[in-house]
């Protein structure tokens, strides 16, 4: 597979095409937030990145949820503002994620931010800090 988007190998849990389910706490843990809020974070997050944030995925359907891949188990170490859920083993629940592959058809899911192997995965303390600001308008 070329990789012009994604410098470096694949991470093993995206798939070759299409999308599928992963189990959060493995490879990765996931802070979710819905509609709007979640892309006013994405896109801030983006912004201080210079547009290098690592993996988010955002969804077509339902509530148009955006989803922050975060390095497994560190996600709960921070207490999430209201309208970000932590979704992973370290919140003493089960969850699966949808991740995309990285070309292709794979509605309704798709990347916002693609990981990379300088940015597999988004910074747990910055996301904490811009959703806590875009969140609480502090």
């Amino acid at each position: 597979m070329e990789q012009k988007s994604s410098p470096g190998p694949t991470p093993s849990w995206v798939p070759a095409r299409g999308h599928a389910l992963r189990h959060t706490g493995i490879h990765f843990d996931t802070v979710r937030i819905a509609g709007l809020p979640g892309e006013r974070v994405a896109s801030e997050l983006m912004r201080f990145t210079d547009f290098r944030a690592g993996p988010i995925v955002r969804s077509g359907t339902g509530e148009r949820s955006v989803y922050f891949l975060l390095p497994p188990h560190s996600a709960a170490v921070y207490r999430w503002p209201a309208g970000a859920r932590l979704m992973g083993r370290d919140a003493r629940c089960d969850a699966f994620v949808g991740v995309p592959a990285l070309d292709g058809r794979t509605w309704p899911l798709e990347w916002r931010s693609r990981p990379t192997a300088e940015t597999p995965f988004v910074d747990a303390g910055l996301l904490h800090e811009l959703a806590t600001l875009t969140l609480e308008g502090a």
